[in-house]
């Protein structure tokens, strides 16, 4: 992902030329509806699908990512992951706070959902309302943006954005992380190791006990 921020000034004050929305096949695993219009730039590595809707912008952004990746192994490397491109995508936009962060599903994969607001040089607040999702070859960032002054008119048109988003049957969580295992949390590690030092010291206890009362009955028995 080489931009997921994009200057929203000029483009959400114009008016929309098109409002309707229409499938665009994102690559042959992901489908979503776009503004009538929108724009497509191919780079190396990266496709960017852009359009004005009739009270935001909307992009989508695939990134293949970096061939030597090592496959994630655990779901925690998978939130791992999407926690630093949220960080990623807080950095790049100047000074935006990360909003609402929390875990959805689409289809059998898990996504990140999150509010980036920022503000302009003239103070205008602008909102981009975040999809994040993560495959071992591909990411995709679904993006739907607004001013603060369309926040109360912006539902039905976002929630239309992102229930369109359809993933072909044949992705599911291993195309995401290899085991199905959720694995140990480090608080789990920390539990279960302070757990194992705590028996090895009762053992200890025990132990020394049980040669001090093996000592006195010996010295019992000498007198």
């Amino acid at each position: 992902m080489k931009k997921a921020i994009v200057s929203l000034t000029l483009l959400l004050y114009i008016i929309p030329a098109f409002s309707q929305l229409k499938p665009v096949k994102i690559d042959s695993l992901v489908t979503v509806s776009l503004p009538v219009g929108y724009q497509q730039k191919d780079t190396l590595g990266e496709r960017v699908f852009q359009g004005n809707s009739m009270y935001g912008y909307m992009e989508v952004i695939r990134s293949a990512n970096p061939v030597h990746n090592p496959p994630l192994k655990h779901e925690r490397d998978l939130n791992n992951v999407l926690k630093d491109f949220i960080k990623g995508i807080q950095g790049q936009s100047g000074g935006g706070s990360a909003q609402f962060v929390r875990d959805t599903a689409i289809g059998r994969l898990k996504a990140k959902v999150f509010r980036l607001k920022t503000n302009d040089v003239s103070g205008n607040i602008f909102y981009r309302n975040y999809v994040l999702l993560y495959t071992q070859e591909v990411t995709y960032t679904f993006q739907y943006g607004f001013p603060e002054n369309r926040k109360d008119l912006v539902k039905d048109e976002y929630n239309a954005f992102v229930k369109s988003i359809k993933l072909s049957p044949e992705l599911n969580r291993h195309d995401q992380y290899l085991s199905n295992a959720k694995g140990l949390s480090r608080n789990v590690i920390i539990a279960i190791g302070a757990g194992a030092v705590l028996i090895i010291v009762i053992v200890i206890i025990l132990l020394a006990r049980r040669k001090k009362r093996r000592h006195r009955r010996r010295h019992s028995a000498s007198h």
